[in-house]
C-alpha cells in the first residue's frame, strides 16, 4: 500500500483508539461527534472508489477543467498540508447514521481498496489527472492520496479533541 494511504489508516486507528460507542457519539451542540466524522471520512473513501470505477469502466478520466479557486484550493492542500476549516461537507459525504461499529469495521478495508482503485486507474490510464474532486477538481492518484491523507490528519485532530473532551468533561 501506498506509503500515505498507509499513514492515513495509522492517524484514524489513533485518533479513535479506546473511544467507546458511547464515547464516540458524543458531541458538542450543533457539531459532528466522532462516530460522524469517521462516518464523513468513510464515506470519503467510498465515493473515491466509486469515482475511481466509473473511470476504469470508462477507460477514461472522468475531468474537468480547474476553475482559478480549484487551482487555489489544490495549492493549498498539496503544498502546505493544509484543509480550511468550516466548509460544509459534499452532500454524499455527509453522515447519515451508518452504524459505528461497521464504519471502524471497515474503514482501514476501504482505505485499501481505494489505493488499490487509484494504482489500477494509473496502471491504464497513466499518472495524470483522473478524477474530479467535488471542491479541488480533477486531481492525479498522487493528488488523491494527499488529498485523503490531508483531509484524515485534519479530521483525526478534531477526532482527538473529542476524545479528550470526553476524558476530562
Amino acid at each position: 500500500m501506498d506509503p500515505l494511504l498507509e499513514e492515513l489508516q495509522k492517524t484514524l486507528r489513533a485518533a479513535a483508539e479506546g473511544m467507546t460507542v458511547d464515547e464516540l457519539r458524543r458531541h458538542p451542540e450543533g457539531k459532528w461527534c466522532a462516530a460522524e466524522i469517521l462516518e464523513h471520512l468513510y464515506l470519503s473513501y467510498t465515493g473515491t472508489i466509486k469515482g475511481l470505477e466509473r473511470v476504469l469502466g470508462s477507460g477514461k478520466p472522468t475531468i474537468t477543467e480547474p476553475t482559478l479557486t480549484q487551482r487555489f484550493g489544490t495549492f493549498v492542500v498539496m503544498r502546505f498540508n493544509y484543509l480550511p476549516e468550516g466548509r460544509k461537507a459534499p452532500k454524499n459525504t455527509q453522515p447519515r447514521g451508518l452504524p459505528v461499529e461497521r464504519v471502524r469495521a471497515e474503514a482501514e478495508e476501504k482505505i485499501a481498496e481505494m489505493d488499490a482503485a487509484i494504482e489500477k486507474c494509473e496502471e491504464k490510464l497513466g499518472r495524470g489527472k483522473l478524477l474530479d474532486h467535488p471542491i479541488l477538481g480533477p486531481l492525479t492518484g498522487a493528488q488523491w492520496r494527499k488529498f485523503h491523507l490531508v483531509h484524515g490528519r485534519h479530521h483525526g485532530k478534531q477526532i482527538r479533541r473529542l476524545r479528550e473532551s470526553v476524558v476530562t468533561g
